[in-house]
Formats: C-alpha cells, structure tokens, sequence
C-alpha cells in the first residue's frame, strides 16, 4: 500500500516505523529539521503541508490508499483530509485531541446533516489511552487488560513479587485455574513464550489469557485483591483526567482529582458529580500528604508532562500508594519510567497504533492487541473453510505461538493440546512481533 502521513511527529514516528517494511510511506511537514528523525527508515520525506494541493499532487496523492493526518493542530489535520477527499478516492484517518472536534466531526458518520462519508475514520489518541487506563484500574494489581469475544475472554498480565505465591515454581508445578493459560513472560524487558518447564522470578511480568471468569478466580487466589479498587487520585484534570473520573464515578469509586489551574477547576466541578476536586499542584508533597493521597487505592497522573507524571508517580509510591499509573508523552520514556517502580506506564501513540492498523489496513487477520509496547501481539486469525481439523498438539506451527482463545460459533473455548482446530473457527493466538508474520502466513497457506 501507499501511505501518505502528514505530521512528522511520534506518532507518524512510530506508524512510519511499524510499516515501512511492507509499504510505501510518503511523509509531509513543513518543518525541515524533522526529517532527520526518519532518515534511518526507508521512505520518502517531502517538506510542505498536507492541505496543500500542489505537495498533495507532488506525492501522487491520486495514486495513494492512504492518507492520515497526525500533526498537532486538529484543524490543519480536518483541512488536510477534506482537501484530500475531495482530490481522489482513499481512506482517510484524521487525528484529533479536542473533544468538540470529535463530537463535530461524528457528523460524517451518517447522520442527516450530512449526505455523504467525508472522512473514513476519526482518532482520538487520549480517549484510547483513557479507556486503557480504567480497565487496568478495575482490576486490582493489574498492568495491563484487554477483553475478548465480547468479554468472555481476557488478558491480564501481573508483576511477580515476594510475596506472589508461585514465585521460583515452574509453570507445569502452578495450580492455575482451568481455562487459564501463561502466554508470555517478560524478563529483563525482553518477552518470551513460556512452557511447562520455565520458572517464575521475582519481577517477571507474567501474561495470562483465559476466560474471565477463570481470571477472575486467578486474581482472587494470587493476586488477591477481593475487596477491589476503592479510591483513586487522579493528578492533573485535562482531557484524560476528566473522562477518567467520569467513568471511575459510574463505577462507584471515591475520587480525588487535583489540578493546578483553578479555572479548570471550576469547569471540572462542573462536570463531575462524585470527584473532590482539589486545587493545587500534585507534586507538592505536602498537599499529597495533607490530602491522604497515600490512602488511596491507585494513583494515576496524567497531567500534559512527562517530568511531572514521573515526579508525581514517584511521590505517590513514596506515600505508599500500592498502584500507580503514569501517563508517557513520549513512547522511549515507557520502560524507564518501569524501571524506577511506576508500575504502569501508558502513552497514547501507542494506544493508537493497534486501531490505526486494524481500522485501515485490514486483512483477514487483525491485531486485537499489542503487549509490553508491542514486543507481544494478539491476533485473531479465521481459520480457512476447506482447513483439515486437526487437534492443536499435532498443529505444526513454524514458530513459537499460544492458540489462546477459540471462537466457534457462540462458543468460546479455552484450548488445551487435544483440542480440535475446526474450518471456521475463529483463534485469537499469542505471539511475539518478530514472529507474527510466520503464523499469518502458515494460516494463509491451510
């Protein structure tokens, strides 16, 4: 395919870099000093804007099946993917961060005002990372979920600690619960796929795929927490902050939030119902202490600087906040911000990429998530109609993958060796990045 992106930031950094190798990537800016930042990728770099006609014709935008705008200005990114719409037929993606763009731009989408698709798809970065966000909050002691087959399937992946009940045992020696499955362990920051014979250390991030009702029972017996998340502190009140702690007081969670800008106080007030609104800056250490911050559950700082979450995050673990969660602007900064003991660090471009590829590169097979900042991916693979049935032990996969999940009609099985792969089915399987290109080719092939 041929991808045209206008904006030469992270995220075009990171969309540029997961897709170079099997496509043609055209990048716009107007700003030269940025093409250094992709001279290591094999693309092309053109300066200008992506609104404009005459570099839109210089690319051969009429010849491209791609357009996404990402710069950090909402408006040149809707003008740009207006002007391309109207200049040949493509998919269009434009990204935004202001919640009235989004809400403005679901005009396109069919409603009666207007008569036809403008634009193919509308991404909003903080809205993904905030639904990420409250999922690992409603899973006590969770780093990172993701739900399957309409939520009757799960990931959850757990940080191994001293006082983690399995830790030093060998999986095939673990009681897990039935329909539970280790898919990948992380070690050192580099992931692997486990087996009966790997042990489990202090510090390993372990990720397990089951049934959610077998989850269930795998966080209640060694990863406690039956009494759930109860209080979260939410630290800075911009777009994220907001959404978070609107959805945290539909579930019934006593929360804090402190923003330093008192006007956006008042507009926060205004629109939480349930949440304590505190002004004051999140990190001063004694308004943290005089507020009781450390009694709270989780601490999440989200505020619009990568310094600041770190020092904020640092100073809720140093009250003895048992979760926290930071937000990363920048994706580099995800496995140091781990390394000094935040134990979730989320970026938004990363959250993105996942529906970037999933929404306008489609393929029979899509990537239903991505782990440990894209070292793991989950993917959900039809299984071809004139397929052999054949039990999974027997399955001669070229490289390592965990078939986690199969969907079969309204059932969801979780496999075990003797399990019948059948034409039709629906598999959701784990494994590495540098592998999966192996495992979609050898179900292309059946």
């Amino acid at each position: 395919m041929k991808i045209v992106i206008y904006g030469a930031n992270e995220l075009a950094g990171i969309i540029a870099a997961k897709l170079f190798e099997d496509h043609d990537i055209i990048i716009i800016d107007e700003d030269t000093s940025k093409r250094h930042s992709f001279e290591k990728l094999d693309l092309e770099f053109v300066i200008g804007s992506g609104a404009n006609i005459n570099v839109l014709e210089s690319v051969g935008i009429k010849t491209a099946d791609i357009f996404i705008a990402c710069t950090d200005n909402d408006e040149a990114n809707i003008v740009a993917c207006l002007t391309v719409t109207n200049m040949a037929k493509l998919k269009t993606l434009c990204v935004v961060s202001k919640k009235d763009n989004v809400e403005s731009l679901s005009l396109v989408r069919g409603s009666k005002y207007q008569k036809e698709l403008l634009i193919d798809y509308v991404l909003w970065p903080e809205e993904l990372m905030t639904q990420e966000i409250f999922r690992i909050i409603t899973v006590p002691n969770a780093i990172d979920v993701e739900n399957f087959a309409n939520g009757k399937a799960r990931l959850l992946e757990y940080r191994i600690d001293d006082e983690t009940k399995f830790i030093n045992k060998k999986v095939k020696d673990c009681s897990f619960p039935d329909e539970t499955l280790i898919v990948g362990i992380t070690r050192e920051n580099k992931l692997f796929i486990p087996n009966g014979e790997t042990e489990l250390l202090l510090n390993d991030k372990v990720i397990f795929m089951g049934s959610s009702y077998s989850l269930d029972i795998l966080a209640n017996r060694f990863f406690q927490d039956t009494s759930g998340v109860k209080q979260v502190t939410i630290i800075g009140g911009g777009n994220v902050g907001l959404m978070l702690a609107q959805n945290l007081e539909k579930a019934n969670m006593k929360i804090k939030l402190i923003e330093n800008d008192y006007k956006r106080c008042v507009e926060l007030t205004e629109n939480l119902k349930h949440t304590l609104v505190l002004n004051g800056d999140g990190a001063n250490y004694d308004l943290l202490e005089s507020e009781r911050i450390g009694e709270s559950d989780v601490v999440v700082s989200v505020t619009n600087n990568d310094e600041k979450n770190l020092l904020c995050s640092l100073l809720a673990k140093h009250l003895g906040v048992p979760k926290v969660i930071s937000r990363v602007y920048k994706n580099a900064n995800s496995s140091l911000f781990e390394k000094v003991g935040i134990d979730v660090a989320i970026s938004q471009n990363g959250a993105a990429i996942d529906d970037i590829e999933n929404h306008l590169i489609k393929t029979d097979i899509e990537i239903l998530a991505t782990v440990e900042r894209g070292q793991g991916e989950v993917l959900e693979i039809s299984v071809p109609f004139n397929f052999k049935t054949e039990m999974i032990m027997n399955l001669k996969l070229p490289v390592k993958a965990i078939i986690a999940i199969i969907q079969r009609r309204n059932r969801v099985i979780i496999p075990r060796g003797t399990t019948q792969v059948m034409p039709s089915d629906n598999l959701i399987i784990f494994t590495t990045q540098e592998n999966s290109d192996s495992i979609k080719e050898y179900f292309k092939r059946c």
